[in-house]
């Protein structure tokens, strides 16, 4: 799904604001009253987010990594990569697992990643799904969410700032 130049809908995010939306959803996963036993976070996005709930939660945190968002300094969406593998410390995916990531735009990612874990791994009995925002047009609708957006905003993420950066203008910046 390509951004348009137009920034008048975006929505900036800082720090603060950032680690509060994964408090508030690690709140509404709790008030749910779901017990999972295992977190499985979406790199890139969903790797701070699955962090801290690996935390609060204190279980452990798998990464499995998927891209799509790579042409136009990542704001338009291309094929859909997904990785072989799952890393993790021990074992293979199994019980009831918290599918994270940061945001669900088209629905792509989470429904294909969501679909591939349930056929990959039979352990798994169950899967449900957080993200920090939900897109109304979004065609997978996730299991608990901490905003939802009536449009399409492009979200200015707190770390971004490193995707234009790179190493040397960091270098050369101090």
């Amino acid at each position: 799904m390509g951004h348009s130049a137009d920034t008048s809908s975006d929505i900036w995010i800082s720090w603060d604001q950032y680690h509060r939306l994964i408090e508030n959803l690690a709140i509404t996963i709790d008030d749910s009253d779901w017990a999972f036993d295992q977190i499985i976070c979406i790199a890139r996005g969903g790797l701070r987010v699955g962090d801290v709930l690996s935390r609060l939660y204190r279980l452990p945190l798998a990464v499995l990594s998927a891209s799509s968002y790579r042409d136009n300094a990542g704001r338009e969406q291309g094929q859909l990569d997904i990785a072989a593998e799952i890393s993790m410390a021990t074992g293979e995916p199994c019980g009831r697992v918290l599918l994270v990531d940061d945001m669900v735009d088209t629905g792509l990612t989470l429904a294909q990643v969501q679909s591939d874990l349930l056929t990959k791994y039979p352990a798994i009995k169950e899967i449900r799904t957080a993200v920090i925002w939900w897109k109304a047009h979004s065609e997978a609708r996730p299991d608990y969410h901490a905003q939802f957006l009536e449009g399409s905003p492009w979200i200015h993420q707190p770390f971004e700032s490193y995707d234009s950066l790179g190493i040397k203008a960091l270098k050369a910046s101090r």
